[in-house]
């Protein structure tokens, strides 16, 4: 329940507790707390029951951990039904996206430098290949008569 308390939170929560309700009062306190969690405790296993015997016998082995998404697809990564395994054992996400950059490059330097049997062939097709926006530029600003260019995509 407390797992992630270490010993000097442990120790400043009891010193807290001592400075705020006394060393009197402190037992009383306690026994008060230990039976509330404990209350808490038997009203969550109650409405457990409660709910496992709703949902029949076909759910005998449910938990509710696996509610949780994380522990859901962990369990079933586990099971591999489905063969989930194989297909993440064969992706590699390294390898795949190497590939793209290679593909972008390659496709880049065709662009930017085309050979004189790829220059003839373009010639004759109607696409021609894309040609580079310097980005870094500022905008010409319109002048006082000039209108600023249509833009369908903004409109």
């Amino acid at each position: 329940m407390f797992n992630d308390i270490g010993p000097l939170e442990l120790v400043t929560i009891v010193v807290l507790a001592v400075l705020v309700f006394g060393p009197d009062k402190l037992p009383k306190v306690i026994q008060d707390v230990m039976r509330t969690i404990r209350k808490i405790r038997e009203f969550s296993e109650s409405a457990k029951q409660d709910i496992r015997s709703e949902l029949g016998p076909e759910f005998k082995d449910f938990e509710f951990e696996d509610l949780n998404p994380k522990t859901f697809i962990r369990k079933q990564l586990d099971n591999d039904e489905l063969g989930l395994k194989e297909i993440r054992n064969g992706f590699d996400l390294k390898k795949e996206m190497a590939d793209v950059t290679e593909a972008v490059k390659s496709y880049d330097t065709e662009a930017s430098a085309p050979s004189s049997s790829s220059a003839s062939s373009s010639s004759s097709s109607s696409t021609a290949p894309a040609s580079r926006v310097d980005m870094t530029k500022k905008p010409e600003e319109p002048g006082k008569d000039e209108r600023p260019p249509f833009d369908a995509d903004a409109t």
